[in-house]
């Protein structure tokens, strides 16, 4: 079949070339697709696309005008294409889902430890020969409340890796997970019981409409102004304005996270000689109690391999003309 590789990045196309194995024709190109760039696609059986990748109504119509049949996704999310739209237009679609739960969950806890401890302050002040402590005290974690909003696979791990550090463990969550009660002691609870109970709060639910905008001012004000925020999930889950405010105000005492609500066209790319007139990520940069990553969590060799591997195993069922378990178009319903 002959794919085409949307925001290919040089990092991945090894892993890509080792999964492919010289099966299929690729086309690697590093642009998004989008509105503009969906006629790139023109005499393609598959594209693939990442979560940067504009998949909407419009641009699906103009896929399958060009041929377009199936869409494999390197990502776990798709909030980032219209399924119901695709069902509808015979444009089958799969994703890579769980290819590295450990890979987002330890960067969970990267950004964690770096803000409690002040790693950044600490790196620039003894780069500058300041070896005061004065800025650089933090507090154990052992027995302190963690809360987990979303135990999917990454919140699952997280819990996991947080048990060891001796902590509390609370969790929101549609489906009660047995398993997690009976060996990890998690206590389900209702959102605001966790908002009010947690010293710390991760963030690894989807993005849908009941998940946009989530962490709100309204939100924010139940929370323990000493509570750290930590989101490994999607950037709009968090409602940025509202959030600028409570770290300005200190309503809570940090945030750290690997995405951004309005990233799309800016992480994944090199702006250093074009810095983007982003006023948002501009504060948010400045604050010294905010640590922002570039949507690099899932950037671990485990995890590029199995994106990789999991990609061309969708395309290759579908060029033997069986279903992908993976397939996100064969159940859905509408």
């Amino acid at each position: 079949m002959k794919v085409l590789i949307y925001s290919a990045k040089d990092f991945e196309v090894p892993f890509l070339e080792i999964a492919n194995n010289e099966i299929h024709q690729i086309k690697y190109v590093p642009e998004r697709l989008t509105d503009k760039t969906a006629v790139m696609a023109l005499g393609f059986d598959v594209i693939s696309i990442f979560s940067a990748d504009d998949a909407s109504s419009s641009v699906l119509e103009k896929l399958k005008d060009f041929g377009v049949k199936h869409i494999a996704l390197r990502s776990t999310g798709y909030d980032n294409i219209n399924l119901a739209k695709a069902k509808k237009l015979g444009v089958k679609v799969a994703n890579a889902a769980g290819y590295s739960p450990n890979a987002i969950a330890e960067h969970a806890i990267a950004l964690l430890l770096a803000l409690n401890r002040k790693l950044m302050l600490s790196h620039k002040q003894v780069h500058e020969y300041n070896f005061s402590l004065s800025e650089l005290v933090g507090f154990d974690l052992y027995q302190k409340t963690i809360g987990v909003i979303g135990m999917g696979s990454i919140g699952k791990v997280i819990v996991q890796i947080m048990k060891g550090f001796g902590c509390n463990l609370v969790a929101h969550d549609p489906y009660e997970e047995v398993t997690m009660i009976e060996k990890y002691g998690v206590e389900y609870m209702s959102l605001r019981e966790v908002y009010q109970e947690s010293d710390v709060i991760f963030l690894s639910a989807p993005l849908n409409s009941q998940t946009h905008h989530l962490i709100d001012m309204e939100a924010i004000a139940q929370m323990k102004n000493n509570t750290i925020l930590i989101n490994v999930a999607r950037g709009a889950i968090v409602h940025t304005k509202d959030l600028i405010q409570a770290l300005q105000t200190k309503m809570i005492m940090a945030y750290g996270a690997d995405v951004y609500e309005f990233e799309n066209g800016l992480f994944f790319y090199d702006h250093s000689k074009n810095k983007p007139e982003d006023e948002y990520l501009q504060v948010l940069l400045k604050l010294p109690n905010t640590l922002i990553t570039p949507h690099q969590a899932f950037a671990t060799k485990e995890a590029l391999t199995n994106i990789a591997e999991t990609t061309f195993y969708n395309i290759n069922c579908w060029e033997q003309g069986k279903t992908p378990s993976n397939e996100l178009t064969k159940e859905l319903v509408r």
